[in-house]
């Protein structure tokens, strides 16, 4: 009978192929993990530092370090990394040569709270709290806020994120009682009285237009108030 060996060395290499797939599988298994690495993606300000996301990694595993593997619920670390206030989203995986990787994305701050109380409202109109490692540069928020209801001071405060001419001028958010709203402008030493937040896309174009035309005409320092409240016209009090 003639022996194939073409089949035989077919089975063979099959053969081989499943061993060392199960030997590296095995020894991929029971790999510890070394010292987390931690890289942030997105803005460059750390409002929250390595080594304290390592500290979060390794109080909520009890410690990473020399753990194997197949005992890390990944997923759990996530979880445990957004419930950070600091932390937007958090991705942990582990590469092939045992390394712990967390890559995080920290939440962005619009305004600062500046009350009884002091906090960011980040660019989701959610809390966030102060940093120890950095001081974002944004709009301060004063008069009557209430944590539990941001609406009407993150409205105004992403429409100035959002737009060059606001975020370049506004420096204070003044919300008094019933929600009404007032801005402070750097060099101007003008209130402008925006009111609630209806209707903000035509009271910041009636803003734009009034400064414009004032600032031609040098009579900004004329102005005490300024009133956007009104339709089609800005109502201004001289001093």
């Amino acid at each position: 009978m003639r022996i194939n060996w073409n089949y035989i060395k077919m089975i063979a290499l099959f053969g081989l192929v499943i061993f060392l797939f199960a030997f590296a599988s095995g020894r991929n298994e029971v790999r510890t993990i070394s010292e987390p690495n931690v890289k942030f993606v997105g803005e460059n300000n750390l409002f929250i530092t390595s080594k304290a996301v390592s500290k979060l990694l390794i109080q909520n595993y009890g410690g990473v370090k020399n753990v194997a593997k197949e005992a890390l619920a990944l997923n759990d670390l996530e979880n445990a990394l957004k419930s950070n206030p600091m932390i937007k989203t958090a991705e942990v995986y582990v590469s092939i040569n045992g390394m712990l990787n967390a890559e995080i994305e920290q939440k962005t701050p619009i305004a600062r709270v500046s009350t009884n109380a002091s906090y960011y409202i980040d660019a989701d109109g959610l809390f966030m709290p102060l940093s120890e490692n950095y001081s974002a540069r944004v709009p301060l928020v004063t008069g009557y806020v209430d944590k539990n209801n941001l609406n009407s001071v993150y409205l105004i405060a992403q429409k100035i994120d959002h737009d060059e001419f606001l975020k370049k001028h506004v420096f204070e958010i003044h919300q008094e009682e019933q929600n009404q709203l007032f801005l402070k402008l750097r060099k101007c030493d003008f209130l402008v009285q925006v009111g609630d937040v209806s209707a903000l896309d035509k009271k910041i174009n009636n803003l734009k237009a009034f400064y414009k035309k004032a600032l031609k005409d040098n009579t900004l320092k004329n102005y005490s108030k300024v009133n956007l409240q009104f339709d089609n016209q800005v109502i201004c009090t001289k001093i």
